[in-house]
């Protein structure tokens, strides 16, 4: 599932080679995702002109002229890339006045595509009760450690929750606790301000760091041009039974709430 830095890619290639340009008809492929497609609400964009490319943890917002917005999931395998239509997975294509059509492709369809008009974000339960964005002042360590106080759950749990702090999703929290010391496994409300201090810089870093390179996930969200490069940099995600790059201990995996994560019983004592 593509995380902060895989949304992040798209936004901005999105902003890019998106905005300014005009929907001459919008096609839709009749098929359910997430949710049905708004098919109607869709056609009546023919004429309106793309203005931002917005995000909010792992949810596209693009703007148009006339003051409705497309929010956009990627899901599991969803992605927004400029190209001619026509293949199975194609669920949404936006014609425009230049160029390829954008096209909305999802093989698994656990994507989402819907209109929000003018005054409809706030109310939108997509976008309701998300905490504070990683990279943004407002996640600090003075902010973790109040979430964490009296907080039994493991931290890499509490990480994840979207309620706490948003997008930081499997890959990226693995890493950022191998950097910042940290078994996932312990409990949030065992961590001392240090580590807590440690754990927001290194969850700001590694996202920023892998915004640059692309994001990790290459082969489902390709966006306009490369991505997926921070995958070479991945130190302990996947990396089961492999040796630790720092100090040579087998990586170890455990699931954690239906999810694998990777760490290293050295590097990262409980």
């Amino acid at each position: 599932m593509p995380e902060l830095p895989e949304v992040e890619t798209v936004r901005r290639a999105m902003q890019r080679h998106l905005v300014g340009r005009r929907v001459v008809a919008v096609y839709t492929s009749n098929k359910k995702l997430r949710a049905p497609v708004p098919a109607a609400r869709l056609r009546r964009l023919a004429g309106d002109t793309f203005t931002a490319a917005r995000r909010r943890a792992k949810y596209l917002l693009l703007d148009l002229e006339s003051g409705p917005s497309l929010l956009v999931h990627l899901g599991m395998t969803g992605n927004l890339v400029f190209r001619a239509p026509g293949e199975k997975h194609d669920h949404v294509v936006f014609e425009l006045d230049e160029g390829l059509p954008l096209v909305f492709s999802d093989p698994r369809r656990f994507g989402l595509v819907l209109v929000l008009g003018p005054g409809e974000e706030a109310a939108c339960p997509y976008l309701s009760d998300l905490g504070p964005e990683p990279l943004e002042a407002g996640f600090d360590a003075a902010y973790l450690a109040a979430r964490c106080q009296s907080r039994r759950r493991p931290i890499k749990a509490l990480l994840m929750d979207n309620v706490v702090v948003v997008g930081v999703g499997n890959i990226y929290a693995s890493e950022s606790l191998f950097r910042a010391g940290i078994h996932p496994l312990t409990p949030a409300d065992q961590l001392s301000g240090e580590q807590t201090k440690a754990l927001v810089r290194e969850v700001k870093a590694i996202l920023r760091e892998s915004i640059r390179r692309g994001g990790t996930t290459i082969s489902d969200y390709l966006g306009k041009g490369e991505g997926g490069r921070f995958q070479q940099r991945l130190a302990v995600y996947g990396r089961a039974g492999e040796n630790c790059l720092v100090c040579e201990a087998p990586v170890e995996s455990a699931v954690l709430g239906g999810r694998s994560t990777f760490y290293c019983p050295h590097c990262q004592e409980k």
